[in-house]
């Protein structure tokens, strides 16, 4: 019937029982396809991270322009990541990187909830914080 009609027969669901043809062009076929996938990755959201970083002995004055900068990051919508940078010796003050993590998931409590609590990797501890969804 394919070759009458000058078309192709296309396996559609090859799972199914009995698998299911169609007698189409293969070529539109393959173009719909792609098509239909290429809408599908376009409605998809994308996570955004933003990264804010500290030091372990950050003065008040950055930490309070920091947290408002998050604070703005997490309205957007994005994911935050949060990380106090140990350089060289500083890696004895962990307590206090650990700290000023901690402080700022407390003041970010209303726009984030923490997905992470913070972990020392390496030379940095990271805390991670999702927004909130919005009502």
């Amino acid at each position: 019937m394919a070759d009458e009609q000058e078309l192709d027969l296309v396996e559609i669901s090859p799972n199914a029982d009995p698998p299911v043809c169609k007698i189409i062009d293969y070529k539109k076929f393959v173009y719909e396809q792609k098509k239909r996938e290429k809408a599908l990755k376009a409605k998809s959201t994308q996570v955004v991270v933003k990264e804010i970083r500290f030091g372990p002995q950050t003065d008040e004055h950055d930490y309070e322009f920091k947290r408002k900068n998050a604070e703005k990051f997490l309205k957007e919508g994005s994911k935050l990541k949060a990380f106090v940078f140990f350089k060289g010796r500083s890696i004895i003050y962990k307590d206090q990187g650990q700290i000023l993590l901690l402080r700022l998931a407390q003041d970010l409590e209303e726009h984030g909830k923490v997905e992470s609590m913070p972990v020392l990797e390496g030379k940095r501890m990271i805390m991670f914080i999702a927004p909130k969804k919005k009502k």
